[in-house]
């Protein structure tokens, strides 16, 4: 057990303990790109974001994944990091790009490296947690159309057999995509992320065409094994108006909502595509909903809204917005400032974001703590409930500008901020509990500092710094506050933050 006690570690005001429920699981979470490295060894081949990251201003610094934090190498050393923090479950994605490089014939070696990282998880007594798809399509397939073409759905149904056929007698849950809002209105609509493309039509293309993925595989690996626990994770948020009264406000507030969260959980649920904001996208791109109608199919929305057994929330920030700018725009987010980029909203005409007073992290995001509590209990009742599908929050975090020092001889980061954060949702998500919302974990991003997409390794999300240089991993006080979390199953809520 780390030892959380000594004179560094993290001290606040504290009120009594909160308990989490029994059987409540504790995570970190990471994704196959931004840690694994090994870009191209043992037959893996690019990715989007592979190629993406040699787009001159497409990420900060030019940085790129090639090493990232060598996890593929240093696993072994990062497993038994994670059970001396007492981490229940680790939240992971494989690399399409390494088991099936250029979306093509199985690689052995790449899907043996999966082999050899659950096995080590296991041996560890800490559950595995799959994500089939954290955003590196083979680039490849992207240059058959990527998410565009309704093929790579296919390819992806294929994709994830081989990872059962591999795994399915060792992994459990199964998540199927992670953030499909980023991976098509955000690459495609956006610029921001990877294929970096500008167009109304492609963002609602891909959109469908990975719920389609989703729901495909989740058909086929029910068939398999009714037994796994089989979901999904959506980044989702709270949209408030910054005056309840204003139809502006109001209107702007919808639209956020609409777009961000009903456009992926409507069709995971309900089997339909929010009717408004198709025809608030309709307004402003006529011939893109055209072409999104066209591609979805006669018992599509039968296969996106297939059962589910585990919804994953990823939250960050709420959304505060009105129909009028602010008097000083605000600014951040997901890429740098200093090069092309469009709204990943289609229809966004109209919609300003202000500043409502909190704390921001150095990305500029809102920490809004009771937004968590208000988005799972709105998911629950609205869709989870209904459904008989438990939630889970699988990524929630903040990145600032730590930096370690040497005291003692001892390297240690005091990211008191971080931990401040950690608590504070903890809490939050205590409140939902509750309020009789079915949530049954919570997974912290990052376990690691590591390659932030546009934002390189400018940005560090992680409980444990690690240096690029050397590859050392060092504990954050937060990572010694989580544990120590952990260790207790409890929580002192802070008086304030």
């Amino acid at each position: 057990m780390v030892d959380t006690h000594g004179k560094d570690s993290v001290s606040m005001t504290v009120t009594p303990p909160r308990q989490f429920p029994e059987g409540f699981l504790f995570g970190a979470a990471t994704a196959a790109f931004q840690i694994e490295g090994a870009a191209f060894e043992d037959g893996r081949r690019a990715s989007i974001w592979d190629a993406f990251c040699r787009v001159p201003g497409a990420v900060i610094n030019a940085d790129n994944g090639d090493v990232a934090c060598d996890h593929y190498h240093r696993y072994p050393d990062d497993v038994a990091l994670m059970k001396a923090l007492g981490l229940q479950t680790y939240r992971f994605s494989t690399s399409w790009s390494r088991v099936r490089p250029d979306g093509g014939a199985l690689n052995p070696q790449g899907v043996d490296f999966y082999k050899r990282l659950v096995d080590e998880l296991l041996d560890a007594g800490i559950l595995p947690w799959l994500t089939l798809y954290h955003w590196d399509l083979p680039q490849a397939l992207q240059d058959k159309g990527g998410w565009t073409s309704r093929e790579t759905a296919d390819r992806f149904a294929e994709y994830a057999l081989d990872m059962h056929d591999a795994l399915g007698d060792r992994v459990n849950v199964w998540t199927t995509l992670n953030e499909p809002w980023c991976s098509s209105f955000l690459s495609y609509t956006a610029g921001i992320h990877a294929p970096g493309h500008f167009s109304v039509e492609e963002g609602m293309l891909a959109s469908h065409h990975l719920l389609l993925g989703h729901g495909q595989v989740i058909r086929e690996l029910r068939s398999r094994d009714a037994s796994l626990n089989l979901g999904i994770t959506l980044n989702l948020t709270v949209a408030d108006p910054v005056d309840p009264s204003d139809a502006a406000d109001l209107d702007a507030a919808r639209r956020i909502d609409g777009q961000f969260n009903r456009w992926f959980l409507d069709p995971v649920f309900r089997g339909s595509y929010p009717a408004d904001i198709v025809e608030d996208i309709r307004a402003v791109d006529p011939a893109a909903v055209d072409a999104f109608e066209a591609a979805v199919h006669d018992g599509d929305l039968a296969v996106t809204s297939s059962p589910i057994d585990t919804l994953g929330v990823n939250y960050y920030h709420g959304e505060y917005v009105g129909g009028r700018p602010p008097t000083e725009p605000i600014t951040g987010g997901d890429a740098p400032t200093d090069r092309k980029t469009a709204s990943p909203f289609p229809s966004h005409d109209g919609i300003h974001w202000h500043d409502r007073g909190l704390e921001r992290t150095p990305m500029n995001w809102e920490v809004q703590p009771e937004g968590l509590t208000r988005l799972l209990t709105r998911v629950w009742e609205e869709y989870g409930r209904p459904a008989g599908t438990a939630l889970h929050v699988t990524e929630n975090g903040a990145a600032y500008d730590d930096e370690p020092v040497v005291a003692d001889g001892e390297l240690r980061v005091h990211d008191a901020d971080r931990a401040d954060f950690v608590r504070a949702h903890l809490a939050a998500t205590l409140d939902a509990v509750d309020q009789g919302v079915d949530v049954r974990g919570y997974f912290y991003w990052s376990l690691l500092d590591n390659f932030e997409w546009a934002w390189g390794y400018e940005k560090r999300f992680g409980i444990v710094r690690v240096d690029y240089d050397t590859q050392e991993r060092t504990l954050k006080d937060s990572a010694r506050e989580y544990a120590r979390i952990i260790a207790a199953r409890a929580i002192d809520e802070p008086t304030s933050l």
